[in-house]
């Protein structure tokens, strides 16, 4: 792998709380303490998972109002 193990420790991070795998999050955490990186790293990473995983969660929301609306329009006059 090209990365290295701080690098590695920070994308999988992010990743668990993009997942919102408990597990993954607080093993990361305890891996990337261990290579050293500070805290201010750490809790960047997990902002960045925590955006990612917001992001699809609003997306999905919008796909499931839209399908909503579409059974509900094809079932009456109108809808949204």
């Amino acid at each position: 792998m090209a990365f290295d193990f701080k690098t590695v420790e920070l994308i999988a991070l992010g990743a668990s709380v993009a997942a919102n795998c408990h597990p993954c999050l607080q093993t990361h955490r305890k891996k990337a303490m261990d290579a050293g990186l500070t805290e201010q790293e750490i809790n960047d990473a997990m902002e960045v998972g925590r955006t990612v995983r917001i992001g699809a969660a609003n997306t999905m929301d919008k796909l499931i109002a839209h399908h909503s609306c579409e059974q509900i329009s094809s079932k009456s006059t109108g809808c949204c």
